[in-house]
């Protein structure tokens, strides 16, 4: 009796899996998935094929000679052996990479939050002026932009040259900042900071947008300085902000290729400049070692990774959101 009443109040034996509300269940767990599937197969297809096939050359012996016939040479690890066994890898070129890349995303980042901080202090008139007058930096090809702080720079008539040369800092006739290290560097950080501080900007800017003005005009009333205020009420609402910026440069100049590649040494002429970019290219095309190349690139990606993965996980702590 209690079987029989218990099967025709639920229409189906006790213990049977009830069917038609699972199957329904998993086709709208599967809905989003497939709305999403052209856009992920696009990705696959311009993204992680590529990125498969550059980390299969890096296990290969790939040169002209393998191009031409077609043919493939495996060598297993001897690629990776010989890049880190190699002592430009850990004196110049990781070094000249990690420290450009380091002040490039502080210098990117602090120039920007505090455009955005001017911005927003001004009138709703004077900010679309001044915002479409940074955004110029912005619009201008990475390739433009390079081309001009070489001209800036170019001895012994840049006028940036001639300018220092008038401070009294360098002899203008002599002085060659292309050839130096640290001298290149700074203009490649000046080029790259010039060209992204816009982008840190405007973003910083929408997010102070949000910050509600009665905790700024509580922290002033109890006698918090600019930097206090900065510090207690603005930065802990727009730490996810400075996230997606933070890490975004860092993505951006860790490999960073053009505004190094184009500077005079900066193609392989000068050793003392190459970063993980600029030797990638070089070893694959100046001097077809494709499978050497493609090791370098997989390297600079496993690092870009590494260190993203780090801050975020260091930036959103469960117990500080």
């Amino acid at each position: 009796m209690t079987v029989t009443a218990e099967k025709t109040r639920t229409g189906r034996d006790e213990g049977e899996p009830p069917s038609r509300p699972v199957r329904a269940s998993s086709r709208r767990a599967w809905r989003p998935w497939l709305l999403l599937a052209p856009a992920l197969a696009v990705l696959a297809a311009l993204l992680l094929w590529p990125m498969v096939q550059v980390a299969l050359l890096s296990f290969q012996n790939y040169g002209l000679r393998e191009l031409n016939r077609g043919t493939t040479r495996w060598n297993g690890v001897d690629n990776y052996v010989s890049i880190l066994g190699n002592a430009d890898l850990w004196r110049v070129v990781l070094p000249n990479t990690v420290v450009f890349a380091v002040v490039a995303v502080a210098l990117t980042v602090l120039v920007g939050t505090l455009v955005a901080m001017l911005l927003a202090r001004l009138s709703p008139l004077v900010r679309g002026l001044v915002t479409t007058a940074i955004m110029v930096a912005w619009a201008v090809p990475a390739v433009t932009g390079t081309y001009v702080w070489i001209f800036l720079f170019t001895p012994p008539d840049g006028p940036a040259l001639q300018f220092l040369d008038w401070l009294g800092l360098l002899d203008a006739s002599t002085a060659n900042p292309f050839a130096d290290r640290i001298a290149f560097y700074a203009i490649a950080a000046a080029n790259v900071v010039h060209h992204g501080f816009p982008f840190v900007a405007l973003t910083v800017l929408a997010g102070l947008m949000t910050v509600p003005k009665e905790l700024t005009e509580a922290a002033i009333m109890d006698g918090a300085s600019a930097w206090r205020r900065f510090r207690s009420v603005t930065f802990p609402m727009l730490r996810p902000v400075f996230a997606v910026v933070t890490v975004l440069s860092t993505i951006w100049d860790f490999k960073v290729f053009t505004q190094i590649y184009l500077m005079p040494g900066g193609n392989g002429v000068n050793r003392g400049v190459l970063n993980l970019g600029t030797w990638s290219y070089t070893e694959s095309f100046a001097q077809n070692k494709f499978g050497t190349g493609a090791t370098v690139a997989v390297l600079l990606t496993v690092l870009l990774l590494v260190i993203t993965l780090a801050y975020l996980r260091l930036l959103f702590k469960e117990e500080e959101l």
